[in-house]
């Protein structure tokens, strides 16, 4: 254990998961209220990040954090990480915006599956112990009873289900590429990359690969869309969940990386499948998602698997090789 990680105490450890948990939750919330006001979704993930973009800059102009020192190539490295970001981003706000919070939350369970995936596919390969396997079964088990209706079968939003997906896809290929660019940034002193300023350069980048999607699935009708959002529901109430919604996001996710960086991946994934949980019922409770038996039942299967998976991930380590005697 690094100096770093050692130096985290129990109270700081809570109150960061504490953070991570009340951000991710008021997250999810407000930008639930965000995309039923206003039919742009892409745009009101892009314009999430730059509420972040706001806060790093200020950040980094007051001095109250040291700027990153990147070059060209390390910029050029982040590109896909960022990419990947993005689309991990915007398919969770997409999921969310077509369908229930609930569902979303219950489809990214199934993130694990994908991780196990990426990690077999892209070298270097990372083949987990076999009962990090065997749990992928109550994960897909679990997703699939949550979405049979009692008395209508299998009832699924495709729509809500393909972005969560992409959300999950574009999340562990993010895993995958970032781990070795990220170490290595974060390594040198000099470029002042620590958690903070990693998921900060990360957001930016991911705002300027967000940019695009937004002119070419919602420009022309944006202005209207706009307009017609202002008119219903007022223009500081459409601000105020987008920019809280931003501000909720950037931050949960900064706190969630500084938790990472003490405790490490497999803690952290532990805890990011228990918050799962809290988001789904307070979003049950908040926008009045109807949570049949099978989906409680079904959800609760796929957060076990995905607690389990998380477990029997880590490796044990290696014992250290024995001096061998003449």
């Amino acid at each position: 254990m690094s100096s770093k990680e050692s130096s985290a105490s129990p109270a700081k450890l809570a109150l960061l998961v504490i953070a991570w948990y009340a951000g991710n939750t008021f997250y999810n919330i407000y930008n639930k209220k965000a995309t039923n006001m206003i039919h742009a979704h892409w745009f009101v993930a892009t314009a999430q990040l730059v509420v972040g973009i706001v806060w790093s800059l200020v950040m980094w102009a007051t001095g109250l954090r040291k700027a990153p020192n990147l070059t060209a190539a390390d910029i050029a490295s982040c590109i896909p990480i960022g990419l990947c970001a993005c689309l991990a981003h915007a398919g969770s706000v997409l999921a969310s915006a077509v369908g229930a919070v609930s569902f979303a939350q219950i489809v990214k369970a199934c993130e694990p599956v994908f991780a196990a995936v990426v990690g077999l596919l892209i070298p270097p390969m990372d083949v987990k112990p076999m009962l990090a396997y065997v749990m992928l079964i109550p994960i897909v088990g679990g997703v699939g009873l949550a979405c049979v209706k009692e008395g209508k079968g299998v009832d699924i939003n495709v729509q809500a289900f393909l972005y969560a997906s992409m959300a999950n896809a574009a999340a562990a290929l993010k895993g995958k590429l970032g781990s070795s660019v990220t170490k290595s940034l974060k390594s040198n002193p000099e470029k002042n990359m620590d958690a903070a300023n990693v998921y900060a350069v990360m957001n930016i980048i991911s705002f300027c690969c967000s940019v695009p999607f937004v002119v070419v699935q919602e420009l022309p009708t944006l202005g209207t869309e706009w307009n017609k959002a202002v008119e219903t529901y007022g223009l500081q109430p459409l601000l105020t969940n987008i920019i809280v919604s931003g501000f909720m996001f950037y931050i949960y996710n900064e706190f969630a990386f500084a938790f990472t960086a003490y405790v490490g991946a497999v803690t952290s994934s532990v805890l990011n499948t228990a918050k799962r949980v809290i988001i789904i019922v307070v979003s049950a409770v908040v926008f009045q998602e109807p949570m049949e038996r099978n989906t409680v039942l079904g959800s609760a299967i796929a957060i076990g698997g995905t607690f389990g998976y998380s477990l029997a991930s880590k490796k044990p380590a290696a014992a250290p090789a024995k001096d061998k005697k003449a």
